[in-house]
């Protein structure tokens, strides 16, 4: 087994193809395939099923990338370390969000400082978030529930109430705050299974002797608000995500005691990478836990 040949695999896997993998090596397809052939005949393993132009992992090939994904991340932060200003002029971050909201400071100011670094923010439920820190996919996490163990480094952002809201024409607009049980008479717009946003409104829903059943479920959090900005019916969130947006009204939830807690995560074998340190650093400062 040679590393040129782990490098061959793990960039076909993560790129999808022989082709747009040569491409990223700046090599030929020829001799991308050859190398990932090698290693198959060499330990008589088969590790894509090549189907037509499709290349997809086998058992064994999905293993193989949880192997190497932790290799090459690895081997990025030897990089890293060794050119450590490099790292901070021109290096790529890399953070998944259940509510971009709560970085928005950090994020402006992580750029002044750092101008030269490219971030990527995307969006996901709790579960995405832990999903792609574990597979390497992603730097840094916001998550709405405090991670329990040791795989993580944890720096606790704040913490805010579940409200409810409206859209501004709504018959409830005007209510300066709504009970559980009045809720739950109303046609309600819930996030998808898997969010905590949702997990948390149901568990302090239960207490009280309530089910809520959702008239609309809808995935992410700007499905919902689009949703009810249409007047369709009532969603949730915790109030520091809730932004502006004049179509929308607010409405606390007397009564309850539900409160969302946002963390900003890490794996903790990466949390000494230059620009996970930096980014935390800054974070920490703006903390208001």
């Amino acid at each position: 087994m040679r590393y040129v040949q782990l490098r061959a695999f793990h960039y076909v896997a993560i790129c999808g193809g022989f082709s747009r993998a040569a491409e990223e090596l700046l090599l030929t397809q020829p001799a991308i395939s050859d190398q990932v052939r090698k290693l198959e005949e060499e330990y008589d393993i088969l590790l894509f099923n090549r189907r037509k132009k499709q290349v997809t992992l086998t058992p064994a090939g999905e293993g193989l990338l949880d192997i190497t994904r932790r290799l090459f991340d690895s081997e990025q932060q030897a990089l890293e370390l060794l050119s450590e200003s490099r790292a901070l002029r021109s290096g790529t971050l890399r953070i998944i969000a259940d509510s971009a909201h709560h970085l928005l400071l950090t994020l402006g100011q992580f750029r002044l400082k750092y101008p030269g670094v490219q971030i990527s923010v995307r969006s996901g439920n709790s579960e995405t978030v832990i999903d792609s820190l574990y597979s390497y996919e992603a730097d840094l996490g916001v998550i709405g529930e405090i991670p329990t163990g040791r795989d993580f480094e944890v720096l606790h952002l704040n913490a805010t109430p579940i409200i409810a809201f409206v859209a501004a024409s709504h018959p409830l607009a005007s209510r300066t705050s709504l009970t559980i049980e009045e809720l739950a008479l109303h046609p309600l717009i819930l996030r998808e299974r898997g969010s905590k946003t949702r997990r948390k409104l149901e568990d302090g829903a239960a207490e009280a002797g309530i089910m809520l059943k959702p008239t609309i479920e809808a995935e992410g959090r700007e499905a919902v608000r689009e949703i009810v900005a249409s007047g369709a019916g009532i969603g949730f969130v915790s109030a520091a995500e809730f932004g502006r947006d004049a179509r929308l009204v607010q409405i606390p939830i007397q009564g309850l005691d539900m409160r969302m807690d946002e963390a900003l995560i890490c794996l903790r074998d990466r949390s000494k990478g230059k620009l996970v340190q930096a980014f935390l650093d800054i974070a920490r400062a703006n903390s208001k836990v």
